[in-house]
C-alpha cells in the first residue's frame, strides 16, 4: 500500500496524517511537520518524528545556504532528527513508513531524496506521505506520475480519512 496525498497548503495534508496515526500509533514510524509560531505569526517549522524526537528544519531567523522564501533551512539539523527514523526502514519496514512532507525544504537533503525513492518504489515497504501540488523537485515529479496523489480538498477530507483508514486498516470511527 502506497498512499500519497496532496493538496494547497493549509488544506489539512499534515492534520489527516496525525488523525491516522493518533488511531494506531504503533502502527507507524516516520515524522510530521508543523508550524513553528511566535506572536502568533508563523516563523518556521519543525520536525516531529513517531519517536517523539522533534527538530527545527526552517525558520526565518536561520541564517543558512538553503532558503525557501524568508525561511532559512537546516539541512543537517532535519537530518539528525530524522534520517535516522527513515533509514530504519530499509529495507523492510513491519510499519506504515509516514512521510510528511516530501517537499522543497526538505528535498534540500540528497540523503532525504534517495532515502524516499527507495521508500517509495520499494514493493515491500508501506507508504503514507504527502507531497506538494506543484513539481518543486523531479523526485516529486516522478512520484506524481507514478502514483497519482489524492488531492485533499476541504469539501473531501473527511471522505480521503475515511477511506485510508479503511486501506491501512484502521477504525476511523475511534477518535483521532
Amino acid at each position: 500500500m502506497k498512499a500519497f496525498i496532496t493538496g494547497k497548503p493549509g488544506v489539512g495534508k499534515t492534520t489527516l496524517i496525525k488523525r491516522l496515526y493518533s488511531i494506531d500509533p504503533e502502527r507507524f514510524r516516520g515524522f510530521w511537520t508543523e508550524e513553528v509560531r511566535e506572536r502568533g505569526r508563523r516563523v518556521g517549522f519543525k520536525v516531529i518524528t513517531t519517536e517523539g524526537m522533534e527538530g527545527v528544519l526552517a525558520h526565518v531567523g536561520m541564517d543558512s545556504p538553503y532558503r525557501v522564501g524568508r525561511y532559512g533551512v537546516s539541512v543537517r539539523g532535519f537530518e539528525e532528527v530524522v534520517m535516522p527514523v527513515l533509514e530504519a526502514c530499509l529495507p523492510l519496514c513491519p510499519k506504515v513508513v509516514l512521510i510528511d512532507e516530501i517537499g522543497k525544504m526538505e528535498l534540500f537533503s540528497e540523503r532525504f531524496a534517495r532515502v524516499v525513492e527507495e521508500i517509495a518504489f520499494r514493493r515491500n515497504i508501506r507508504l503514507l506521505a504527502t507531497v506538494p501540488v506543484k513539481d518543486v523537485h523531479p523526485l516529486v515529479r516522478r512520484i506524481r506520475r507514478a502514483f497519482r496523489p489524492v488531492l485533499l480538498t476541504p469539501d473531501n477530507r473527511e471522505e480521503v480519512f475515511r477511506m485510508l483508514a479503511k486501506r491501512m486498516g484502521l477504525d476511523s470511527t475511534r477518535p483521532g
